[in-house]
């Protein structure tokens, strides 16, 4: 009988021995998964100390760790919160999780609030920020807007005296559905364009009478000079038609600018007419170089647009092909139509003129559409020689060469004194139709492309853009 307890003793035992020696294997074998999802180091991983201590080795790292993040979190909080710039994160219930001080300032949000997530809109009455953040958050990509931005007061007699101003938001995504706005203020910059503008306006205006009286008396003086004056007096005209060029020039960009949609008077125009049209009225400069004009695209295409403000456009485009195109060459006109993905837009076309010529450098492409930027220089300015021998022929007059007729001479000075401004006048126009203007190299012939976007109709007018007609 004591034989058979001993026995049961031991074969319990040893059971109990084996489930301990199978225990403890396990739990070894979860410290060591453990381990590697903590992602120990090197070290320690390849220590002599036991799993238990590489265990506790490897917490105290990872708290470290983590302690120099946190540390690292807070350091660029700081840092945003000092930026010049305002930022914003959202959640991805569009509740306002954070911002920085100069957030606040731009967006006029009370700096006391609870720190509990609140919803944006509720903050911030501005629904066009709500809508980049839903676009950002759709399309997964940086995504970029301008608007102006009406502050709201709970005071209601401060209301009217709420300045707006332009704000610009770059929205980009974030980890669970979050999305980080930054804000800039770009009311002072917009400011001082205007201000630019209206003192170039201004000018314009002072400058249209002198310009026009020294034209009359110079045309006046041509048939009444003798033969070796009368080239000065020739030459006189010429600068004087190209200041009222630009005179004139300047004078519609601050028309459109002022205006901008309302001062276009929109109606159905064909606009492969009007292409050959513009062609037409500068066949006589193309003719100089024995230019071609190739036109692809529909024989008939009606949009709605102002009919004289895009003829100044395709004039314009046109007249930039002739200037830089090598003799012989061939001027490339494409009409196209665009289908658009959003049913609610109207379709667009894209007018492509294209050239033969030196194109544009990578320095000069992002901004070719910018007022008086000359891409090339060269044909801007007169040169030095240029300038002495006018100098010298000042000190001995002598008669003038008739080589050329005076139109043809005019003519080239005109293009040698490039404003700068066409391009410019293109693009106000362009933006003034709802449409959009990019300039690309052609791949082909190396040569300027200019692609003009425009809608085949345009939207309605508010009930409060129609004015009187004087």
């Amino acid at each position: 009988m004591d034989s058979v307890a001993a026995l049961g003793f031991l074969l319990g035992l040893v059971v109990g021995l084996v489930i301990l020696a199978w225990e403890r294997s396990r739990q070894n074998m979860k410290l060591k998964r453990l381990l590697r999802e903590l992602r120990a180091v090197p070290d320690v991983q390849n220590s002599p100390f036991s799993t238990t201590s590489q265990l506790a080795l490897t917490v105290a790292y990872q708290q470290r760790i983590q302690s120099e993040l946190e540390q690292q979190i807070e350091t660029d909080r700081q840092i945003l919160d000092q930026a010049p710039v305002g930022y914003l994160q959202v959640d991805d219930e569009n509740r306002l999780v954070w911002c920085n001080a100069e957030a606040r300032s731009i967006l006029g949000i009370a700096s006391g609030l609870s720190t509990a997530p609140r919803l944006l809109l509720e903050l911030v009455r501005s629904y066009e920020l709500d809508q980049l953040v839903e676009r950002t958050r759709n399309l997964k990509q940086l995504c970029q807007q301008e608007w102006t931005f009406y502050p709201a007061s709970s005071d209601l007699s401060q209301l009217s005296n709420q300045p707006a101003y332009v704000l610009r938001g770059s929205g980009f995504p974030l980890q669970k559905n979050h999305v980080g706005v930054f804000l800039e203020n770009r009311q002072e910059a917009i400011m001082l364009v205007q201000q630019r503008d209206r003192w170039a306006s201004d000018v314009a205006h002072e400058l249209k009478t002198p310009l026009t009286s020294i034209r009359l008396v110079a045309e006046t003086l041509q048939s009444r000079l003798d033969l070796p004056l009368r080239g000065w007096v020739d030459r006189l005209v010429s600068e004087t038609i190209r200041l009222s060029s630009l005179v004139q020039d300047l004078l519609d960009l601050a028309l459109i600018d002022r205006e901008s949609y309302h001062c276009l008077h929109f109606q159905a125009t064909d606009l492969p007419e009007l292409v050959q049209s513009a062609w037409i009225n500068l066949e006589p400069l193309a003719r100089k170089k024995q230019l071609q004009l190739e036109y692809q695209g529909p024989d008939q295409l009606l949009i709605e647009a102002d009919e004289s403000r895009l003829y100044r456009v395709l004039v314009n485009l046109l007249d930039n092909g002739i200037k830089y195109s090598p003799p012989w060459g061939t001027i490339l006109v494409q009409v196209k139509m665009i289908d658009s993905s959003d049913a609610t837009r109207s379709p667009h076309l894209c007018l492509e003129v294209s050239d033969a010529g030196p194109g544009f450098t990578e320095n000069d492409l992002p901004h070719v559409f910018e007022r008086f930027y000359r891409a090339d220089p060269a044909r801007s300015r007169p040169s030095i020689q240029e300038i002495k021998g006018l100098l010298s022929a000042a000190v001995l007059p002598t008669e003038p060469s008739t080589s050329r007729p005076p139109d043809t001479e005019r003519d080239d000075i005109q293009r040698r004194h490039n404003s700068g401004l066409g391009l410019a006048i293109v693009r106000q126009i362009v933006e003034a139709h709802h449409g959009s203007v990019t300039a690309s190299n052609h791949p082909e012939t190396g040569g300027a492309c200019l692609q003009v976007y425009l809608p085949q109709q345009q939207p309605e007018r508010p009930a409060s853009s129609f004015h009187k007609n004087y």
